[in-house]
């Protein structure tokens, strides 16, 4: 009898075992693409209303996905998950970006302008920790986050209110792009650390006047710990799976300042080189070869896409500095 129970006590543990892991590779799967235009209707037209729609078609895709929102999961499968998690992370960090430019610079006409009612509540309600489930929960600050896009993205389209605005300026969108700009310099460095490299102390240079507040050695090894790879990896392909609606919906809420400056060309490069970061993955795991060996190194890979991004965002900030 003793012997029965534990035959089929393992077989029921095998098979939660099989069912966690078939839960956990259909909410490990990462969203399509989507056409801006399709999100947009029936307002794309109207200034800032692209904009706004992907910032919330964004947001409600990280509690709407399948699993919904993973990272403060406490339950199993999703506890032991950390891929879609980390592209999670990558995702609402752009949310967060674009949230704080919409509410100081996109949504006001001048620095002593006020702040709109709506994106003054959305904007801190998105920075809640990210891991937080209780209460506050971090799904329950997002949704509140985008019940007051949503109010402002009907204010924008209400003629007869004029207090929801959306001022498509060249400077508004240069220091957002600014913003970006870094976050794209990060995520490449980290990717390229999965390898190791000696990196050069580079942090005054440019100012033989400039301090810091403590010294630090003019030569460090920078690597990416190998349980961290794959987050690393995952975080990457949520930042520029988020950033590449935001970049389409730019396209569209400031096509005459980019014609006027010539750069809509540079800024549909940037959207290709970041579409390259969302090919299929087919490897079962991400590889870290190294350099020219044998294997591949998947994080180098994309480090080449987003590097390409970043540089063509400089060009594309400098070309919106030109008179």
């Amino acid at each position: 009898m003793n012997a029965r129970i534990a035959q089929w006590s393992g077989l029921a543990t095998v098979l939660i075992l099989i069912l966690f892991w078939i839960i956990s590779v259909w909410w490990s799967s990462e969203p399509e693409i989507v056409d801006i235009t399709e999100i947009a209707q029936p307002h794309q037209e109207v200034t800032g209303y692209p904009t706004t729609s992907a910032l919330i078609f964004v947001a409600e895709t990280l509690l709407n996905k399948p699993g919904g929102y993973l990272a403060n999961d406490k339950l199993p499968p999703s506890v032991f998950m950390d891929n879609m998690p980390a592209w999670e992370f990558g995702a609402l960090e752009q949310v967060r970006d674009l949230a704080l430019a919409m509410r100081k610079d996109f949504s006001r006409s001048q620095s002593q302008s006020q702040e709109d009612i709506d994106l003054k509540v959305a904007q801190p309600q998105f920075n809640i920790d990210h891991y937080s489930w209780a209460w506050p929960s971090a799904e329950g600050e997002y949704q509140q986050a985008i019940n007051a896009l949503k109010r402002y993205r009907t204010r924008l389209t209400d003629e007869n209110q004029a207090d929801g605005q959306f001022y498509s300026r060249a400077d508004n969108l240069k220091d957002w792009l600014k913003e970006v700009e870094k976050r794209l310099g990060s995520t490449s460095q980290k990717l390229s650390s999965s390898v190791g490299k000696n990196s050069l102390n580079i942090n005054l240079a440019g100012d033989i006047n400039a301090n810091q507040s403590t010294i630090t050695p003019m030569q460090t090894m920078v690597k990416t710990s190998w349980w961290k790879i794959d987050d690393v990896f995952f975080e990457a392909r949520g930042t520029c799976w988020a950033l590449l609606h935001f970049l389409k919906a730019i396209e569209k809420d400031f096509a005459s300042v980019l014609a006027k400056k010539n750069a809509t060309v540079s800024l549909q490069q940037i959207i290709r080189e970041l579409e390259a970061t969302q090919e299929t993955v087919w490897s079962p795991m991400i590889l870290n070869g190294d350099g020219f060996g044998f294997l591949a190194n998947h994080s180098l890979v994309m480090a080449n896409y987003v590097s390409r991004a970043n540089a063509a965002l400089i060009e594309l900030r400098e070309l919106l500095s030109q008179g």
